[in-house]
């Protein structure tokens, strides 16, 4: 994933959202998996985590040959948001955090950040 709110909600490469929808109603859990440095815990939602938009010309184009009307409109984000109730759980190299996610993600990124620091003691000598 390229950001998870501490809710929860993970944006990803486009496609994500429509997957994890169609694997929920099929009863196939859905577990994203992230390095704990992508979860933000500043950022509460989804809905706060800033979408890169691509340029227009990567779906108004084929090969350099323009396929869509000059001057129209094109959305292109470069990620869709996929809310946690369709998450089954996510997987980062500190274990697997299930909902509540707010008490999970963050107990996950604190494990990180200590055996970081081990790792960095351990290095240094100290």
């Amino acid at each position: 994933a390229d950001r998870v709110a501490a809710n929860g909600d993970v944006a990803n490469k486009i496609g994500t959202y429509k997957l994890s929808v169609v694997a929920k109603e099929n009863g196939i859990p859905v577990y994203p998996v992230v390095p704990t440095s992508t979860i933000d815990l500043n950022i509460k939602t989804g809905k706060d985590i800033p979408i890169e938009e691509r340029g227009a010309e990567e779906v108004a184009t084929i090969g350099g040959v323009r396929i869509a009307p000059e001057n129209v409109p094109v959305y292109n984000p470069a990620f869709d948001v996929t809310p946690q109730r369709y998450i089954t759980g996510i997987i980062t190299e500190e274990g697997i955090c299930y909902p509540p996610y707010e008490i999970s993600l963050k107990a996950a990124k604190e494990k990180a950040q200590k055996r970081i620091e081990e790792n960095r003691k351990r290095k240094v000598g100290v």
